[in-house]
């Protein structure tokens, strides 16, 4: 029993790190989009702007999660593949 709470522990923790890594390459994927002018309206492209801004302060803070979820909002606009 000790053995598997300490092995999913463990893994909770290295999947923390994983988020973290991730992070950076959703951002660069939608900077990449946005550097070609994306076929958006002004409202779109605010919202991917803001999604994408919001995104970075959530990776910083260390909410990796909340983070992703914000930049898969923004490339759903941008019709980015996952």
């Amino acid at each position: 029993m000790k053995k598997s709470l300490i092995a999913g522990l463990l893994a909770m923790a290295l999947s923390g790190g994983a988020f973290a890594f991730h992070c950076p390459v959703e951002m660069k994927k939608i900077d990449e989009a946005l550097a070609k002018p994306p076929a958006l309206t002004a409202e779109q492209m605010t919202e991917v702007k803001q999604l994408r801004a919001e995104g970075e302060t959530l990776h910083k803070a260390g909410k990796h999660q909340e983070a992703l979820d914000s930049l898969e909002k923004a490339k759903k606009i941008l019709k980015i593949e996952t």
